[in-house]
């Protein structure tokens, strides 16, 4: 008795065991992929926000983490 054939595009999508892999184990890393590289090759208006420029910053995000926290 002889083992059936299989094409190789058909043999491509098998794994080491034999099973079959489902479309979104493809899919999902190729897109994840392509979001990040537009992420980071895309800056868009991203800008590094001045020093000196108006807001609470540092002082008052400890100030209000102080009085969060029961110490």
């Amino acid at each position: 008795m002889s083992a059936p054939a299989h094409s190789p595009a058909r043999a491509a999508r098998r794994t080491s065991t034999g099973k079959r892999l489902p479309w979104w184990s493809v899919v999902l890393p190729a897109l994840s992929f392509a979001v990040l590289l537009v992420l980071v090759a895309g800056p868009g208006q991203a800008h590094a926000s001045p020093a000196t420029q108006d807001g609470p910053g540092i002082a008052y995000l400890v100030g209000r983490l102080l009085d969060v926290l029961p110490l």
